[in-house]
């Protein structure tokens, strides 16, 4: 059987300037998040990506990441903003 993901379309829905806002840090949250995982996993820096190694130059802070990694941690905080706005949640801040 193949695999067809069927992600929910959220093509439709709008965020507000703060959820916009928000992404970049839960972007950044994202690879911090990958990052102790590798790491936990026995993965260090390296040059290139190595399985067998389990090396790769991606064991670098958000700030240091290629703009198309960024771009990828990105889609996925938003996608998820997205989804939880469309699966009819609502996000506040009591931070002011």
């Amino acid at each position: 059987m193949m695999y067809k993901p069927q992600p929910v379309d959220t093509d439709d829905v709008i965020l507000s300037e703060d959820l916009l806002a928000l992404t970049e840090q839960i972007a950044s949250n994202v690879h911090d998040v990958w990052a102790v995982g590798r790491i936990s996993e026995g993965w260090t820096l390296g040059e290139i990506k190595n399985l067998e190694k389990k090396t790769t130059p991606l064991l670098v802070p958000y700030e240091e990441l290629p703009e198309s990694e960024k771009m990828y941690d990105r889609n996925t905080a938003l996608e998820t903003l997205k989804l939880i706005v469309k699966l009819g949640y609502k996000i506040t801040c009591d931070k002011q």
